[in-house]
């Protein structure tokens, strides 16, 4: 059974995206020394955060939205064994066309 998540607030839930495991040389690159993907899809979008009136603002990225995101961003959590990021919508860099 599939774990429902629905985040909070201007949070999203990002799947990262599979790095290749090879250098264009043809070189495997171990786990141990691979650096984790920077980019990743939406899985699901909070409502928007509040301003100070209490005014809701809508978040700009969509559910579904390829992303780039800082390196450190969000926190790690296992969905159903995968593992996904949750991170504020500040976190994200740029949306992927």
């Amino acid at each position: 059974m599939a774990t429902k998540v629905r985040p909070l607030h201007n949070r999203l839930i990002v799947r990262r995206l599979d790095e290749d495991e090879k250098t264009a040389g043809g070189i495997i690159i171990p786990d141990t020394a691979k650096e984790k993907p920077q980019q990743g899809d939406v899985i699901a979008v909070g409502p928007g955060r509040r301003d100070d009136k209490g005014n809701l603002i809508a978040m700009e990225v969509p559910k579904g939205a390829r992303i780039l995101f800082s390196k450190y961003a969000g926190s790690e959590v296992d969905l159903d064994g995968q593992e996904h990021l949750i991170i504020s919508e500040d976190e994200v860099l740029a949306i992927l066309e």
